[in-house]
């Protein structure tokens, strides 16, 4: 893989914005929230930890999506 292009203080909101296809891997991981008005706030790594999911995990999961719609 080479450099991630998602960070975990990216913004949920900014993240989903960008790039469409993320939206399923916060669902798949429980951050259903994706859409509401703290994901406009909330980073990655806030919406992880409030869901107690390691953030470092989802960064990699969402990183992968982006490489497959390339």
């Amino acid at each position: 893989m080479t450099e991630a292009i998602i960070k975990k203080d990216m913004t949920i909101a900014e993240v989903v914005m960008k790039w469409p296809a993320t939206a399923g891997v916060f669902m798949e991981w429980g951050l259903h929230c994706y859409g509401c008005a703290v994901a406009k706030f909330e980073n990655i790594e806030q919406g992880a930890t409030a869901h107690g999911i390691p953030a470092d995990d989802l960064v990699v999961a969402l990183n992968k999506a982006l490489e497959k719609t390339e």
